[in-house]
C-alpha cells in the first residue's frame, strides 16, 4: 500500500491511510481484519487532456566543462493531449514553454545575461520554445516513441521523445473527479542545429558548455469529468 500511496493524488492517498486506519480500530484484540479493500478506479476514457501544471517537470542537463551535468528546468510551459487508451498511437501533444521561465538558480549575473540573449535562448527575440507532435509509435504495451517538431532559437527540427505512459483513471469521487494520465518522456537534441554554438568545446576537449541537451519531462494531464454511476448500480 506504501508505494501505491506516493504515486496517488495526495487527498486520494489520505481516504486510503484512513481507511487502514479504520480497519485497525474497529479490529477486535489479536485480530487481524483485512479493510474491504476500495473497487479498483476505472480507466481513463478518450478526449482532451490539459497538463496539470502541479504534477509537471520540464527538465535537462548539459556538460559543463565536463566537470559535471549542470542539470535545470522551465519553471512556465503549457501543454494540451489528445488521447485514447485504446489507440495510443493516435495521440496528439502540443506544448508551448516560456523561453525565459529558465532556472538558473544561483548563477553569476554575466551567465544570466549570457543564456537569456544572442549567444544561446535569446529569449527577447525568441519568447517561446514549442514542441508539437506528428506520429506516436507503439513500442510495447506502455512504451511509445514520440515524434515531432521542436522550434526553439527559431529554428524547427524534429525530435524524438522516448516515452512511457504510467497509466491514469477515470477520476475519484470527491477529490479527483476528472480522468488524469501520466507519462514519463526522455530525449536530447544538439543545441548547434539550433543555432547556438556559443562555448561548445572544440574538439577533443570537454572545455567550454557541451553541445548536446538531454532532456527528462514528468507530466500528468486531466481530462473529462468522471461520469456518475447509472442508478441503480451499487
Amino acid at each position: 500500500m506504501t508505494n501505491r500511496l506516493l504515486t496517488m493524488h495526495p487527498v486520494t492517498g489520505i481516504v486510503w491511510i484512513l481507511a487502514a486506519l479504520a480497519s485497525v480500530a474497529t479490529s477486535g484484540p489479536g485480530v487481524a481484519v483485512a479493510a474491504d479493500a476500495p473497487a479498483a478506479p476505472q480507466g481513463p476514457p478518450a478526449g482532451q487532456y490539459q497538463l496539470d501544471k502541479g504534477h509537471a517537470n520540464l527538465s535537462f542537463r548539459v556538460s559543463h566543462l565536463g566537470f559535471s551535468s549542470y542539470t535545470t528546468r522551465f519553471s512556465r510551459f503549457d501543454a494540451q493531449l489528445s488521447f485514447d487508451p485504446a489507440n495510443l498511437a493516435a495521440a496528439k501533444v502540443s506544448t508551448t514553454i516560456d523561453a525565459s521561465s529558465i532556472e538558473l538558480e544561483n548563477a553569476l549575473p554575466v551567465c544570466d545575461g549570457i543564456v537569456h540573449g544572442p549567444q544561446f535562448l535569446d529569449t527577447a527575440k525568441y519568447p517561446e520554445i514549442t514542441f508539437r507532435s506528428e506520429q506516436v509509435r507503439v513500442k510495447g504495451p506502455s512504451s511509445l516513441e514520440v515524434i515531432g517538431k521542436l522550434t526553439l532559437h527559431g529554428v524547427t527540427r524534429p525530435l524524438v521523445l522516448d516515452t512511457k505512459f504510467n497509466g491514469g483513471y477515470a477520476g475519484h469521487p470527491g477529490d479527483d473527479p476528472q480522468a488524469r494520465v501520466g507519462f514519463s518522456a526522455h530525449g536530447s537534441l544538439k543545441r548547434s542545429d539550433f543555432g547556438m554554438t556559443f562555448a561548445i568545446p572544440a574538439p577533443g576537449s570537454t572545455f567550454g558548455v557541451g553541445d548536446t541537451i538531454d532532456i527528462s519531462i514528468e507530466a500528468e494531464f486531466v481530462g473529462p469529468p468522471l461520469q456518475a454511476a447509472p442508478s441503480g448500480t451499487p
